[in-house]
């Protein structure tokens, strides 16, 4: 052993762990196993604040039920702070794919906890006194209900505070705008062809109510992470925890955060399936959808600008082209998408690990948690973006818009109630052959000139029952 080093032990013999770090020596054999995606699949600070919370919460709860004694719960309450505050995060470099049940990182926490709280008491790092790692820090928990809580609390903190504040601000400001365009009138398009007329404004409070369908879908999401898996223990019986630790845990963890988390309704099924993060992370791509939907028609309605549909300004955010001079590009649609693809794709994962418990476990636990962050957290990222360097920029071309209307042949559908459909089809297919307006071929086919223009006003097609 070097000086660089300092030798622990754990159940399985003697291990070398950096002299200078707070984990110890389970955590320092996943380093060396499990060295998959190093730099990219590290555990990000929602999920270390969880280890401490449940680290705090579990202190507590075992003071309160006389299990832990108050020099050791105080030790301890004091270091998960810390963990809690991040002033430790680079001594949680564990990565995701490691064991399923996320016993490393429960270790890990255990660990940078026991030594902090001993460094406070005076003890060197490894020595285990007063507070040893699995006697203390873990007492009540298995890593098979520690964790789940863990992925509980981090999804809820993360869907809470990072991406319906995103969503609710992206919501706004096209809510603002489908005000604000409800004047401008254009064509609607069905199959991609000409259809009847719209408002923009009606345009862009689809967008918007498609939105708030996907943002219900996840609140209502999180009334299933709300349950706690702690007081299971290792296989939902409860062994080894006092019989009130999970009620009581749980309430600390509600103070610690201000969210509603209570018990599981069944500590078995918590601890085998993670049915609530599946639907979360299905919430999510619900979200995805809608969000996909209105980046598409944005990049599509702007496209052009001259030989395309045009209708849309969008900023200029930055060059489009390294050899076409001034042209501009649907950045900002385009990332969206880009996340809303990445957000299926993780939900897939997602649905697939949780379909994955055998017997009284799932053993997927880490990569369905890293996946449904991961897309929340994408999410929160891509419409704070398009909120602010695409929507809030958004502008009709309102002379484009009106020469769209006014070449439409769909504008014919106001004249089928009047002259029946299959003189109205006529009408249609004779300035479409022709060349000519449908103001024209109407009065070729003995449509009167003032008829025509009573009967077809595209503000009122567009509003046939106001």
């Amino acid at each position: 052993m070097s000086a660089d080093t300092r030798l622990e032990h754990d159940a399985l013999g003697d291990v070398a762990v950096p002299a200078d770090r707070l984990w110890g020596a389970q955590t320092q054999r996943s380093r060396e196993f499990f060295a998959i995606g190093v730099d990219r699949f590290r555990w990000t600070r929602p999920v270390i604040r969880a280890l401490g919370i449940v680290k705090k919460a579990a202190a507590l709860a075992n003071h309160e039920l006389g299990e832990l004694d108050a020099d050791r719960a105080r030790l301890i309450e004091r270091a998960a702070d810390r963990v809690i505050a991040g002033e430790v995060d680079g001594e949680f470099p564990l990565v995701v794919f490691q064991t399923g049940s996320g016993t490393q990182s429960n270790m890990n926490a255990n660990e940078v906890v026991a030594n902090l709280a001993n460094q406070e008491a005076g003890s060197p790092l490894g020595t285990k006194r007063p507070v040893h790692p699995n006697d203390h820090v873990n007492m009540g928990q298995s890593s098979n209900d520690a964790f789940p809580a863990v992925m509980h609390i981090a999804s809820v903190e993360v869907l809470v505070d990072r991406l319906l504040p995103a969503v609710q601000a992206l919501r706004g400001t096209l809510l603002a705008k489908a005000r604000a365009f409800d004047d401008v009138i254009m064509i609607g398009r069905t199959h991609l062809q000409d259809a009847t007329p719209i408002a923009l404004g009606q345009v862009v409070d689809g967008w918007v109510a498609q939105i708030d369908a996907g943002e219900r879908a996840v609140r209502h999401a999180l009334d299933g992470l709300m349950e706690l898996a702690l007081g299971a223990t290792a296989v939902g019986t409860g062994l080894n925890a006092h019989p009130r630790f999970g009620e009581r845990a749980a309430v600390h963890v509600a103070a610690l955060t201000g969210q509603r988390f209570r018990p599981p309704r069944n500590l078995v099924a918590a601890l085998a399936g993670h049915e609530a993060m599946a639907e979360a992370s299905a919430a999510l791509r619900l979200l995805a959808g809608a969000l996909m939907k209105t980046a598409n028609d944005v990049r599509l309605y702007a496209s052009g600008p001259r030989a395309g549909i045009g209708e849309l300004r969008i900023p200029e955010n930055e060059p489009g082209s390294s050899i076409m001079p001034g042209k501009v590009n649907p950045t900002q649609a385009e990332a969206l998408t880009m996340v809303c693809v990445q957000v299926y794709g993780n939900d897939a994962a997602v649905a697939f690990a949780a379909s994955q418990g055998h017997f009284q476990l799932n053993v997927y636990k880490p990569v369905i948690l890293h996946n449904l962050l991961e897309s929340a957290e994408l999410l929160a990222d891509a419409c704070r973006s398009f909120d602010v360097h695409c929507a809030r920029g958004l502008e009709p071309d309102r002379a484009r818009i009106a020469q769209h209307v006014q070449d439409s042949l769909m504008l014919v559908t106001a004249l089928a109630p009047h002259i029946g459909y299959e003189r109205a089809a006529a009408i249609a297919r004779h300035a479409h052959e022709h060349g000519t307006s449908l103001r024209d071929a109407a009065k070729t086919m003995g449509v009167s000139e003032d008829d025509f223009t009573a009967w077809v006003v595209p503000e009122r097609m567009a509003r046939p029952h106001k």
